[in-house]
């Protein structure tokens, strides 16, 4: 039986008593109504699965033993980061999940030139943390160990230039498939997707001088919620673990 996976921002230790997180004891205990004595895994991010056994299910606290830990080796050989133009609520609720499914490991949300969504100071440390919340939720879901950074929302301007490895710009006009990228050498690489509007050309010249290059997934014009979506796909499948 598959038991249930619960992320804790706390160190964990074999062998360790830990009194869990408030939101995880809320899940596992007041959610799943799970009793002392009832086993559930938990995680931190740090690449390995513990299993624990529940000791206590307080109103106010609840305890855990740490069992054993075992190393889950589920990460992507193709380090991908997704620099992701805004989108308007659930949608980039769904690109952040799907994206984390499929194995990124780092997330850029930025603002561009025709981003409709607009976020002050307020909104935006709002919007991060529960953008946060959706990546560990799809860790939790997935079963994998390691949690994606999301860095905070930033300008394009700030964050083109945060590249790792190869920057990749969707293009229907770009100069190479994203196909032919199956027989390049390249461990890591940055994919820029831009906002429902698209990238303005102010938005186009910033990326360009970042040294991100234009790659075609196919004929047809995608929305920013699946374009991301089907080249990351693509991009596992070529040269990552899909397939």
């Amino acid at each position: 039986m598959r038991l249930t996976r619960s992320h804790v921002a706390m160190p964990l230790a074999v062998g360790s008593e830990v009194v869990l997180p408030e939101d995880a004891a809320a899940h596992l205990v007041r959610v799943l109504r799970l009793q002392p004595g009832d086993a559930c895994v938990l995680f931190n991010g740090d690449g390995h699965d513990y299993e624990a056994r529940i000791v206590a299910a307080g109103k106010r606290e609840a305890r855990a033993d740490v069992l054993s830990a075992r190393r889950v080796d589920n990460e992507a050989p193709l380090r991908v980061t997704l620099l992701q133009g805004i989108a308007r609520g659930e949608k980039m609720d769904w690109i952040l999940q799907k994206a984390t499914e499929l194995g990124v490991s780092r997330i850029l949300p930025v603002d561009s030139e025709r981003s409709e969504v607009k976020l002050d100071a307020a909104r935006a440390q709002k919007r991060l943390a529960h953008w946060r919340e959706v990546v560990v939720a799809a860790c939790e879901q997935s079963g994998r160990a390691v949690v994606p950074d999301v860095l905070p929302p930033q300008a394009l301007a700030q964050a083109a230039p945060l590249r790792e490895g190869r920057g990749l710009l969707l293009d229907p006009q770009g100069a190479t498939s994203l196909a032919t990228l199956g027989g390049q050498a390249f461990d890591a690489c940055t994919l820029a997707i831009g906002p429902e509007g698209g990238w303005s050309p102010r938005d186009r010249g910033q990326l360009d001088a970042a040294g991100y290059e234009g790659v075609r997934l196919g004929p047809r014009i995608l929305r920013t919620e699946t374009a991301g979506i089907a080249a990351i796909a693509a991009l596992q499948a070529l040269r990552g673990d899909l397939g």
